[in-house]
């Protein structure tokens, strides 16, 4: 059963002058969710933030939590809390009192401001550190006080504002698997922002993308990935290839667009409903383009057992190995660079591939992605 709707944002913009930093975006948040607000520097994901803790004031539009209008809300009575991307820990307190702070000026008792801070602290950890001071703590565990002193009041949603930034690139790997666990287990509802698309990717239940104030598409991680509505979506969401063509046939079942980027057509196992004869771009993510020995003029059968069809022939330019994966740039005829990947799983009994040699690209009919804009 789906759940209910706790954060409701219609037709929201923020404008500083003449510049609208959040466009006329409107969005809902469910109850339990971990949701990112996802997209590269500026694009308006910090300020939409921003707004549902109460720190900006909307130009227009308004934001609504459990059916009621933040409008005239202050920050401090809302039902959330945030965790700032520089964590804001007091360094002259101890970890204890860092925890307590909000408690103590909401001033809830000392015997269950006692308890709820063991109990937040047991959450993230921490509960052995309780007496050490910030300078005496890691990276991560900063991070974890400030996570701990947000979710001890109880917040109806936490609000994450580029919460691993400061980590190195092991600890922030790690701390993704510990906030998906700690959201898990609180059922708070978190709204996260970032840049990163892999934390958005692996952490969060469902993403909003968003470009120069706009929201683009707001998707489960999956779909966002295998389905992006537009090339700003496909090209932001991981590594693909983009190619220009011409739409040529397009059925309920089958469509066929014409590319002169790779020399050859693209043939689909479903339509594309999009006129034909207009102009659309394809993409086909690296690890969706197989690679075959290029030892003779007949390519591999390929899309649907038909000879010829989604298949290229090319020249390996470069490779970088990445450990569990190869990537490579390979060179088409056309002049155009397709990029591949290949698993390193079984690469002591499958036949390596190196610079200068010649390779066959294929591609099922059900990888590539039709785009109409």
């Amino acid at each position: 059963m789906t759940a209910k709707t706790l954060i409701r944002i219609e037709q929201l913009t923020k404008r500083f002058g003449d510049f609208a930093a959040v466009d006329d975006v409107s969005l809902e948040i469910r109850e339990g969710e971990f949701f990112a607000l996802l997209g590269p520097s500026g694009c308006g994901k910090t300020t939409l933030l921003r707004l549902l803790a109460g720190l900006e004031t909307p130009s227009e539009g308004r934001i609504l939590i459990d059916d009621v209008d933040m409008a005239r809300v202050p920050p401090n009575k809302r039902p959330v809390n945030m965790v700032f991307q520089s964590y804001a820990v007091f360094p002259h307190m101890s970890v204890r009192d860092n925890v307590a702070y909000g408690l103590k000026v909401d001033k809830v008792a000392a015997k269950e401001r006692q308890a709820r801070v063991i109990e937040a602290l047991e959450l993230v950890k921490l509960e052995d550190l309780i007496d050490r001071k910030p300078d005496q703590l890691s990276g991560g565990q900063r991070q974890r006080v400030a996570l701990a002193r947000a979710l001890v009041k109880r917040p109806r949603v936490l609000l994450l504002d580029e919460p691993l930034s400061a980590l190195d690139a092991k600890l922030r790997e790690a701390m993704r698997f510990e906030l998906a666990r700690i959201q898990d287990k609180v059922g708070v509802t978190f709204v996260m922002v970032t840049h990163d698309q892999n934390e958005a990717l692996a952490m969060a239940c469902r993403c909003a993308l968003m470009h120069k104030g706009v929201l683009q598409q707001v998707a489960t991680p999956s779909d966002l990935y295998e389905y992006p509505n537009t090339r700003f979506v496909a090209d932001f969401i991981g590594s693909i290839n983009l190619f220009e063509g011409r739409l040529e046939v397009d059925e309920p079942g089958h469509a066929v667009v014409a590319s002169a980027a790779l020399g050859v057509p693209i043939y689909l196992d479903h339509g594309v409903t999009g006129a034909s004869g207009s102009t659309v771009w394809v993409g086909i993510r690296p690890e969706k383009i197989d690679m075959a020995p290029r030892d003779g003029d007949a390519p591999p059968d390929q899309g649907g057992g038909a000879v010829g069809h989604n298949v290229v022939a090319g020249e390996i330019r470069h490779s970088a190995y990445l450990g569990s994966e190869t990537i490579y740039e390979i060179a088409l005829a056309t002049g155009t660079i397709v990029k591949a990947l290949r698993s390193n799983i079984r690469r002591y009994e499958e036949r390596g591939f190196d610079d200068g040699d010649s390779v066959w690209l294929s591609w099922d009919a059900r990888s590539p992605v039709v785009l109409l804009s």
